[in-house]
């Protein structure tokens, strides 16, 4: 029965799969229970294909020595006047020195506000080709096509977060906690 488990054939199926396979083919060997017992026995009830794992992606390190050398961008959401009503805060930050370089509010999150921040914090702060990196987490205006079409064309650097690293960007995340934690600030607008 082992070598029927290990043979190239069934070797990447569940059981449950090769029972069902050898079933349509008119064979019955043993129980989908029986096989899980045998791997069991051997060794072989965890991953049983040889796959290598994945490598794990380094996080993107940011340095600046300068300011505009790189900016880190998000957006947030600020409660409303009514239940249910949100306006989004887009924030850009020159992480050298920590200061707000662009702003907009907004009542949605878009690709094409983005990008419209985005080009007119450039101009406001004379960016040159090749002067600017801009990192952002992997929200949809981040890493939508007229985001990443306007810095190409500005010849901005983008990096993204890890998939699934909440905290790839603790420029931006840090500067929304500072905002919203603070006393003075408001429940709602």
């Amino acid at each position: 029965m082992l070598q029927v488990l290990n043979c190239e054939h069934y070797r990447e199926m569940a059981p449950a799969e090769i029972v069902a396979v050898l079933l349509d083919a008119g064979q019955y060997v043993c129980s989908e229970r029986t096989m899980y017992r045998i791997m069991e026995r051997h060794g072989q009830n965890t991953v049983r294909w040889q796959s290598a794992p994945r490598p794990q992606a380094p996080a993107t390190e940011l340095l600046a020595t300068r300011p505009n050398q790189v900016w880190s961008w998000d957006i947030t959401k600020l409660k409303g006047p009514r239940a249910w009503t949100y306006f989004y805060l887009y924030v850009i930050l020159d992480i050298f020195s920590r200061y707000v370089v662009g702003w907009m509010v907004a009542e949605r999150e878009l690709a094409v506000l983005a990008e419209l921040l985005i080009a007119e914090t450039c101009v406001e702060h004379g960016i040159e080709r090749d002067q600017l990196s801009i990192h952002a987490d992997n929200g949809k205006p981040m890493i939508s096509k007229p985001v990443a079409q306007l810095m190409a064309d500005l010849g901005i650097t983008k990096t993204h977060s890890r998939p699934y690293c909440s905290n790839d960007n603790p420029f931006s995340e840090s500067a929304f906690k500072t905002l919203k934690y603070r006393p003075g600030f408001r429940r709602s607008f």
